[in-house]
């Protein structure tokens, strides 16, 4: 049984951090290439119709691999000052993420397209960092 819990929440951390960061690349694209094509305030309705609805799972996204993360530290000990430093840096990497995607998932938010990108880069060197983790582990 312990195995099977140790597997799901390994899988809902990837998962969520794939819709996380996936979510912050696909909006930031697909709200650019549409700010172009459309009237301005089309767009901007466009803009803040996608993040509300797109709110939802940045928030339970965030949730999940809060929890995941605790499960996986906790579960895992006996960790070199390497791989601590390593995990500190990661986890400032992920404070930015996370405020980035609640920032731009408010209405209304002129700077949402930088938000999601820079969410979007931040992301990316995060599962770096954490590959870079599991080969020192």
């Amino acid at each position: 049984m312990a195995e099977v819990l140790a597997v799901f929440m390994r899988w809902l951390h990837i998962a969520s951090m794939a819709v996380l960061v996936g979510g912050m690349f696909y909006g930031r694209l697909v709200i650019k290439a549409t700010s172009a094509t459309v009237a301005p305030d089309a767009s901007e309705k466009l803009s803040d119709a996608a993040a509300a609805l797109f709110r939802p799972g940045v928030l339970a996204c965030i949730a999940a691999l809060v929890l995941s993360g605790i499960y996986n530290v906790l579960t895992t000990p006996g960790h070199t000052t390497r791989y601590h430093v390593w995990l500190g840096i990661k986890l400032l990497l992920v404070l930015h993420v996370f405020a980035a995607a609640i920032l731009a998932t408010r209405p209304a938010h002129h700077r949402r397209l930088r938000l999601m990108g820079s969410a979007a880069i931040s992301g990316l060197i995060i599962i770096l960092i954490s590959a870079y983790l599991r080969r020192i582990f």
